[in-house]
Formats: structure tokens, sequence, C-alpha cells
């Protein structure tokens, strides 16, 4: 088990959800899941020792140095460890009903149960890199559902983002709402750009003899695709309307 599973084991055990544990040492939700998942492989010792303190473990432990986390009990373990045995009994059957309420529970508020989940249905993925290699076709197969508590707008499909290129802005694993309006001129909108199975996150641009794809991450080249397309040619325009990072159920 690498330190990002430890980090996601630790923070389910205790039942927090990863706002809490974002909001307690100071990054974004979607740096949370970077870290579980492994997309950030360097995190910096800093971070690891603030995570450590909000799970009530040790650095240590999420390196794999330290088999147990014996050293740091959550509290509620502390306390009662201290009680008489007749009161520990009353605690556990306690546990014991919140547990079994909690478990008939299918979909859980982040937010201490005064705000709903919406669930939004994802097609496919969309690469915010210089490309990604299977083409992305508006219909029902490679769906997947996620949850997000701000309400959708009108949308046609919803589609995930992979790559690094539309950072800071976009992140891997966050999701898109997109329209179909059909081809137009383009200054600087952001776009998905399906084209001869390649799948783009960009901003879009029209020029005299194409379409220019453009990156936030500046790292990244432009992509010039011709316009008008040859007749063999496929390309179908989305256009992003809303994005949002799922929340973790």
């Amino acid at each position: 088990m690498n330190v990002g599973k430890r980090i996601k084991a630790r923070r389910t055990e205790l039942g927090f959800n990863a706002d809490w544990l974002a909001k307690k040492i100071g990054v974004s939700r979607s740096t949370i899941f970077r870290y579980e998942k492994g997309d950030i492989e360097k995190m910096p010792t800093e971070t690891l020792e603030r995570i450590a303190s909000a799970l009530n473990t040790s650095p240590a432990y999420f390196m794999g140095w330290s088999k147990t986390d014996t050293e740091s009990h959550t509290p509620i373990i502390s306390i009662y460890n201290r009680l008489e045995e007749p009161r520990q009994e009353k605690v556990l059957d306690f546990a014991k009903e919140q547990l079994e309420e909690q478990s008939q529970n299918k979909v859980v508020s982040m937010f201490d149960g005064e705000d709903d989940l919406y669930e939004v249905q994802g097609v496919t993925y969309a690469a915010a890199a210089s490309g990604f290699g299977r083409g992305y076709e508006a219909d029902d197969y490679d769906t997947y559902t996620v949850y997000t508590d701000e309400e959708p707008p009108h949308y046609d499909y919803a589609i995930g983002v992979r790559g690094d290129s539309m950072l800071p802005k976009y992140e891997p694993g966050d999701m898109l709402y997109i329209v179909d309006r059909g081809m137009s001129t383009y200054s600087g909108q952001l776009c998905i750009v399906v084209h001869n199975g390649q799948t783009y996150f960009k901003k879009v641009y029209t020029e005299d003899d194409g379409l220019r794809l453009v990156s936030l991450n500046k790292k990244y080249s432009d992509i010039f695709i011709d316009y008008p397309p040859a007749e063999d040619t496929y390309i179908k325009i989305y256009d992003v309307i809303g994005s949002f990072t799922p929340i973790e159920i």
C-alpha cells in the first residue's frame, strides 16, 4: 500500500470526507484526491505532516515505516480505553447503532446532511493534453456516475478531464458540462473538440484557414486543425458551459 492509499484508508476509517481534510490542511478537494490516487508523487514533507496531524497519526505511518498507528490513537479511542467496562459497553452499543444507521444511507451528503447531492452521468473522457488516443462521441458507451452538491445546468453531456494542459483552472478528474450548438466561429471559448479519433479540451480560436486549439498550461504548444475539413475528416465541437469537481461518497 502506497502513501496515497494509506491516507485514504485512514481518512475513511475516521469517517472524514475529502472536503473536510482539504479545509483542514488548506488545499483544494481535488488536490486531496490527487494525493490519494498517487497523481502527485512528491508530496511536500510539511503537507504530509499536516495530513498526519489532521488524521491523528504520524507521517511514519503513511510512509509505511510504522506498522501501526497506536502511538496516535483517535481521541474517541483514548477516551474509550479509560472508561470502566460497563461504560465501555454503553459506548459500544451506541456506536453500533450509529454504524447501522449510516449503512442504510446509500448516498450521504458531505455537508452535514443540509445539502442534496446531484447524480451526473459522465460519457468517456477528454484529454487536457496533446490528445487522448481514443475518440469521444456522444453516445451511451463508457459511462460512469459522479456526484456534485451544485445543481447542474441544462447540458447535453458531461465528460471527465484527463491530463494537465488546462491547469491551473482545470485539474484531472474534474467534470465538464457540454452542449452541442453546431459549428460556428470561435474566439477563445472553452470547447471539447473531437477530431479524427482524438478528443481535446482546449480554448478554440477560428483563423483564416483552420482552428487553433490553445492550452491554459503554457508548457503545451498550440494544436492547429484545418478547416473546413476534408471529406474524410471527422470533426465535432461541443461548448463547455460549466464544470465541477466530483464529490466522493
